[in-house]
């Protein structure tokens, strides 16, 4: 009979062992999204906007308490503008952005900040199930706007009727 409660008690310590690792278990999130170049310079992605490759994005979490910087990493744009960071841990008492920090394109490479940062919930507590989290398109301003921008925002009923 002790043999058997001795039994029982190593099981039960096992399953709490195993129970405690799953819950320390360190979520891998993936960070993906997309920068641009606004050609027409009205701080939103159109069909004329062209996607940027080489472009240095830089991911950057800070704690809601203090603003003390918890995470910085960096990536680049593949060759149809998007990028991709693996990002360890939850950070969820955490605020975390993605940056676009420099354009290898000398004629769109100004950033302003309505369109140069995303936020980011990096969360296992957030009530989505996947660990991938995209974010808004991030970009930079053409130095002058592109002369197709005036039909293009026309056509998206931007420009008011005379």
């Amino acid at each position: 009979m002790a043999k058997a409660v001795a039994l029982i008690a190593a099981s039960a310590l096992c399953v709490l062992a195993l129970a405690s690792l799953v819950q320390c278990h360190n979520e891998v999130f993936t960070v993906e999204g997309q920068v641009y170049c606004d050609t027409c310079r009205v701080l939103f992605e159109t069909k004329v906007s062209e996607y940027i490759a080489g472009a240095d994005v830089k991911l950057q979490c800070r704690s809601r308490v203090d603003d003390s910087v918890t995470l910085t990493m960096t990536g680049t744009t593949d060759k149809d503008g998007f990028y991709r960071l693996s990002v360890s841990g939850d950070h969820e008492d955490e605020i975390c952005e993605v940056t676009a920090i420099s354009s290898p394109n000398p004629d769109c490479n100004e950033t302003v900040p309505e369109i140069s940062t995303a936020k980011v919930g990096l969360s296992k507590n957030s009530g989505i199930l996947s660990t991938s989290r995209y974010c808004n398109s991030i970009g930079f301003v053409k130095k002058e706007s592109l002369s197709t921008c005036i039909k293009v925002l026309d056509d998206m009923g931007f420009v008011p009727q005379l």
